[in-house]
């Protein structure tokens, strides 16, 4: 739709420009000779432009392609002489018996008048892409903040049930210390894990150490489910005062417990996390489990590589590898 009409306006206003060369034209009572040479002059100024408007400028117009862009405007000028050549010079003397340019004329002077005549069009393309360009721009900030706006309702939203699910676990907690210790400090923990994720970072980052002890809870809270049968080795190196983005890590402990085997001794999940000066390696292993598995399964990667890519833009690297017994997630980041 919006190519559609992008291509209506530009036949709208190439009518109306050519009408009103041409009725000039007409009101003159020019002769044959006159009109081939318009005909053939609005032509190469209509190639030249669409050389510049679809390829030169949405190719070159960039930063960092200032010497692409300028050799693409010669080129188009290039094509503008050649062509007027082609048209006036070789077919109108061919079929009619007249050229433009009269006997003796250099091939110098030829060039620098046709730049002259041909820079025009090379400045109205641009105009006229700039100007779509800053529709298109106005129009993605909308898109943009519609965006935002519905994002930030999702947001308040998803903090209801959250909020409301930590403010009962307390309450079941204090319901729960004098019938089971256990229980209670099932609940304690659970607790514990859902306010580290409504905590509020101004810069989404959060201390490593602190998102180790999360690491370290949810992985007691799963032992208090699977125990005695629970086999996971979690080791740390390195681990200081850096920072690093809230709950980047957690997803792939999630998933070696969700699709993993917890329960074979000689196999343990192994989590292993290891810091030299600012790189950060994170190396997550399981033995497959072959159980049936839910339907979603293949989504949590594609959101972890999403949320990867826009916090750690160029800064970091995930290796997945899976032989069919042993899946191996590892994750480097620079911090």
């Amino acid at each position: 739709m919006k190519n559609t009409k992008i291509f209506l306006i530009h036949i709208l206003c190439w009518a109306l420009i050519l009408a009103y060369q041409y009725s000039g034209y007409f009101i003159q009572s020019a002769n044959f000779v006159t009109v081939a040479l318009g005909i053939s002059m609005s032509v190469v100024k209509l190639v030249e432009f669409y050389v510049c408007y679809l390829f030169v400028y949405p190719n070159f117009l960039k930063k960092g392609k200032v010497p692409q862009l300028i050799l693409g405007v010669l080129f188009s000028v290039a094509i503008f002489i050649a062509l007027r050549y082609i048209i006036e010079e070789v077919l109108y003397l061919k079929w009619f018996g007249f050229h433009n340019y009269s006997e003796g004329t250099t091939a110098w002077f030829y060039i620098v008048d046709n730049i002259y005549y041909g820079t025009s069009y090379i400045v109205i393309a641009a105009a006229v892409y700039g100007v779509q360009q800053s529709f298109e721009i106005e129009r993605d900030n909308r898109k943009l903040k519609d965006e935002v706006i519905k994002a930030e309702l999702s947001f308040l939203k998803s903090q209801i049930n959250p909020h409301f699910l930590y403010n009962t676990l307390n309450y079941v907690y204090s319901l729960a210390i004098p019938v089971s210790d256990k229980l209670a400090n099932a609940v304690l923990r659970l607790s514990d894990l859902m306010r580290y994720t409504l905590n509020e970072h101004v810069d989404g980052k959060v201390s490593l150490d602190k998102e180790v002890d999360y690491l370290k809870s949810y992985i007691e809270l799963f032992k208090m489910r699977f125990e005695p049968n629970f086999y996971v080795d979690f080791t740390t190196d390195g681990v200081a005062d850096q920072k690093i983005a809230a709950l980047v890590l957690i997803p792939f402990v999630e998933n070696a417990f969700k699709h993993g085997v917890v329960s074979f001794e000689a196999q343990p999940i192994r989590i292993k996390l290891k810091v030299v000066g600012k790189r950060l390696t994170f190396e997550v292993s399981n033995k497959i489990s072959h159980a049936q598995k839910d339907i979603s399964s293949g989504v949590g990667l594609v959101n972890i590589n999403r949320r990867l890519d826009l916090i750690y833009p160029d800064k970091h690297e995930l290796l997945i590898s899976n032989n069919g017994n042993t899946y191996k997630t590892t994750l480097v980041l620079n911090l």
